[in-house]
């Protein structure tokens, strides 16, 4: 049997939670569906505090939960299964195929996210969380007074690391080639900061410590030389992959693989919004998926007022 939704989200992140209290708040049946975890990166990360509203900070799963539990408060479904294809039909609603069922929908929102793209080093895994951080708005202020590393040469990895001097004692940026991919004005902002020290040439083979980082091993590409350097985090920023090979062929995609929307989240296909990372031009921040998720949901809801009219009156 093929169940029929108004909106159906595909990733329960925090941009899919939120788009879902929205779309399920204006009563419109809502599914989302979710093939790993409920919060997506946030709630692997140990610690919020820069989310508004919680001055001391709030755990990421807990919050992750938080949001779960409102979206299920006003109806929203959440299923545990994996999207394998969508595809919009002749009469304009999507069909949905997941690994286990078929689907319809009337209006789709893509939060599928992206994932940090990683080293693949000994330690990297295990110390996630525990040191190693693929986000220094987020984790910075833990580092206060300690040395730290930055993996990476783009603008980001630059970004980050300036931003990571208000707190760390010292940052050392890691970068595999012997010139920075960073834009001009980043790199005259770097290099002309004294907590901010380069290692070029140089790649990170394993991170290393006890209960936290205390250490990553290095190795001189050109050289071969090998070195230690002591470190209590580790910041990786070599670039994100976005889980958007459900829209391929679909919408449009720029070079990174990010969805192409409009300030309302709405691709070229009437009816598809894609929001969050897997969006082009995204913050990648908390806030701004909720936001990016608030959007898009009003949008959908401008889109079926169109073309369903008001949802039926309760009871």
């Amino acid at each position: 049997m093929t169940l029929e939704y108004d909106v159906a989200i595909v990733g329960a992140g925090v941009a899919g939670l939120t788009a879902a209290i929205y779309s399920s708040r204006a009563r419109r049946r809502t599914v989302v569906f979710e093939r790993e975890l409920v919060g997506g990166q946030i709630a692997t990360t140990d610690r919020v505090e820069n989310y508004p509203g919680f001055p001391e900070g709030i755990g990421g799963l807990e919050l992750a939960q938080r949001f779960q539990q409102q979206a299920e408060r006003f109806g929203a479904e959440l299923r545990y299964e994996s999207v394998e294809s969508i595809e919009r039909l002749p009469d304009g609603r999507f069909r949905l195929v997941t690994t286990a069922g078929d689907y319809r929908a009337a209006a789709v929102i893509v939060t599928a996210g992206a994932q940090h793209r990683k080293l693949g080093v000994p330690g990297e895994q295990e110390f996630a969380g525990k040191g190693v951080s693929y986000c220094a708005t987020c984790d910075g202020a833990f580092f206060r007074d300690q040395d730290v590393v930055v993996v990476g040469g783009g603008d980001a990895a630059l970004d980050e690391g300036i931003f990571l001097t208000r707190f760390a004692r010292s940052v050392t940026i890691i970068h595999r080639r012997a010139q920075l991919r960073a834009s001009a004005v980043l790199q005259q902002r770097a290099f002309a900061n004294e907590r901010i020290r380069f290692l070029f040439d140089t790649v990170v083979t394993a991170i290393e410590g006890g209960e936290v980082v205390e250490r990553v091993r290095l190795r001189n590409v050109r050289t071969g030389e090998e070195s230690v350097l002591p470190a209590a985090g580790v910041f990786i920023f070599i670039g994100q992959v976005p889980n958007s090979h459900l829209l391929a062929g679909l919408v449009e995609l720029d070079e990174g693989g990010h969805a192409k929307v409009d300030l309302e989240m709405q691709t070229s296909v009437p009816g598809l919004f894609v929001a969050g990372d897997v969006r082009w031009k995204a913050a990648r921040q908390l806030v701004s998926a909720a936001g990016d998720g608030a959007t898009a949901a009003i949008a959908a809801e401008r889109y079926l007022q169109e073309h369903l009219g008001p949802p039926p009156l309760e009871g």
